[in-house]
């Protein structure tokens, strides 16, 4: 989807000092290539992704790879010149349109492909982008990512890529921004030594063997529209079993790859991604990708949100990595990966932020699908207990969100934690939980398929909930700042007012007043309620992401 009429007023234009043909150094005035990634560039905004064609060759042994990427766009404005990612060390070799040779130039990790006249506004026009190299190593994906060349226990390659905060131009040239996804989807063919299988996004539509090189090559297809970074290739000794999901929307395609030796301890511990799937239908509507199948494929580390193709590296166990990230013991009863990242599929994949800065609306809505998925199968006080135990991985060290137009999300770890305890309190205000599954599931209904804003997320959230959730989210969101919600009691009075906070903070609160629940709006101004009789006990719900005092203590 390309929105990019929202962004035209706010483009920035690049000094350039470049030769045609040829690669370049960059000048000391020249943007950082992470710079050139986080903005929307003219460049970028005048062609829309329609479909990308990749076919790529892996070469273990040398760790290298050979590929070609035709690129389908709408040309939106006249302009002669293109952008495309392609990360260094890989190189692109040839660039050609109609079958004629383009000139094109490198710029740190961006290339500028020039056509010889503007292209007509209106058309649909094709690319063709032959490159090669040995591409970045992953040295702890998916952290710090790329591709990571493993062995299996028993010795056979053991390849996958991970690329989220790097950027799929890590391992093959694309439009590497979140703006702009192929809205008819990516055919990716994958070839590879004959001994091994390699497994991409989509629907496998052909296995083809090559006995002149001795290899395989594997044609994947998604219909329905993928974010860069979500395209995944994972090469090795897999063996392939099925499943079906009667789901909102019919009967879902569940496959699994696993490595060979490891198939009847995943048919046992599998029976998660069904219980998954049936919680967050519940939560948040139908499965996202029902043409594209869903996927859990074995990779060698913890797991990653890829579309249609979860990969899963959690040893066969629940909790993550053998831990209880909430220390309460709920989280050992299921399997952090293939719940958190089955739930990106959700939000991250079907709802996409634009600009990594809106990471959150991945992984706050995502990390709150665990406390979601714990509800639904267990007890809401275990979910409950889950999601305030989390709050000790809190660090307020920077806001959630972060710089727009830079590439820079906001914190890592809050993002995550302080998010999911946002929404938490959000949905005890809302205090309707049929209410809140009907803004979740209007959300993805709303966005389905598209790449959003936060404003969009928090302002469908504030109409839908019926409440003015801007300060909230403003506090939350764009502070470091945690607000303290100060009450005394006298008798029958209770006096209450919010501090350490942004100034124009409110929101309704629960009180439990002698056991019985109360509402509040606080705002920073003192106010008083009085009730009809001496209060003698005074807290606030533990559900409300918030620090308080109570007479002073």
């Amino acid at each position: 989807m390309n929105p990019f009429n929202r962004f035209l007023l706010c483009l920035v234009t690049l000094p350039i000092a470049l030769t045609t043909g040829v690669s370049v150094a960059q000048t000391t005035a020249e943007r950082s290539p992470a710079q050139l990634r986080g903005q929307v560039t003219p460049e970028r905004a005048w062609w829309d992704l329609k479909h990308y064609d990749l076919a790529i060759e892996v070469f273990p042994e040398s760790k290298t790879i050979q590929g070609q990427n035709q690129i389908r766009f709408e040309v939106l404005e006249e302009s002669t010149r293109m952008q495309i990612d392609l990360q260094t060390p890989l190189e692109i070799q040839s660039v050609t349109h109609e079958q004629q040779p383009l000139k094109f130039a490198r710029q740190g990790n961006v290339y500028w492909i020039d056509f010889p006249q503007a292209l007509p506004v209106g058309a649909t026009e094709v690319i063709e982008i032959n490159y090669s190299g040995e591409p970045k190593e992953a040295t702890n994906p998916p952290w710090e990512g790329g591709f990571a060349w493993k062995k299996d226990d028993h010795g056979n390659h053991f390849i996958a890529t991970a690329c989220q905060g790097l950027g799929a131009s890590v391992w093959w040239p694309c439009k590497d921004h979140g703006v702009d996804e192929p809205d008819q989807g990516m055919r990716i063919r994958a070839t590879v030594p004959e001994n091994l299988k390699a497994v991409a996004n989509g629907r496998l539509l052909q296995e083809t063997h090559n006995p002149k090189n001795k290899t395989r090559t594997f044609q994947w297809e998604v219909k329905n529209p993928i974010n860069n970074y979500a395209v995944s290739l994972n090469i090795g000794n897999y063996i392939h079993f099925a499943d079906k999901f009667e789901g909102e929307a019919g009967t879902l395609d569940v496959d699994y790859w696993v490595l060979k030796g490891q198939r009847e301890k995943a048919i046992a511990h599998f029976k998660e991604v069904p219980r998954t799937l049936k919680a967050f239908e519940h939560w948040f509507g139908k499965y996202p990708f029902y043409e594209d199948s869903y996927k859990l494929v074995v990779v060698p580390y913890p797991g990653m949100e890829h579309q249609s193709a979860v990969t899963y590296g959690n040893h066969f166990a629940n909790g993550y990595r053998g831990r209880d990230l909430s220390k309460t013991g709920v989280g050992l009863k299921f399997d952090f990966i293939i719940v958190h990242e089955s739930g990106h599929e959700w939000f991250g994949n079907s709802l996409t932020s634009q600009d990594i800065a809106d990471m959150w609306i991945h992984e706050s809505f995502t990390n709150y699908a665990e406390t979601l998925f714990i509800g639904y199968h267990f007890t809401q006080q275990e979910a409950n207990d889950y999601v305030i135990g989390c709050r000790d991985l809190i660090e307020n060290d920077k806001p959630i969100i972060g710089k727009y137009n830079l590439h820079q999300k906001g914190s890592t770890s809050d993002m995550y934690y302080k998010g999911s305890n946002m929404l938490h309190t959000i949905r005890q205000i809302v205090n309707d939980d049929e209410k809140f599954r009907g803004i979740l599931r209007g959300l993805n209904k709303t966005f389905f398929h598209q790449t959003i804003t936060a404003q969009q997320v928090e302002n469908y959230m504030s109409e839908k909930a019926g409440v003015d959730l801007s300060s909230l989210f403003n506090q939350y969101l764009r502070s470091t700042k945690i607000p303290k919600l100060v009450l005394s009691f006298e008798d029958n009075t209770i006096t209450y007012q919010f501090t350490q906070c942004n100034n124009a903070l409110s929101f309704p609160v629960k009180l439990n007043v002698d056991g019985k629940a109360t509402w509040i709006t606080p705002t920073t101004a003192k106010q008083t309620l009085e009730t009809k009789s001496a209060i003698k006990e005074l807290s606030v719900d533990r559900n409300f992401y918030l620090r308080s005092s109570v007479n002073d203590n």
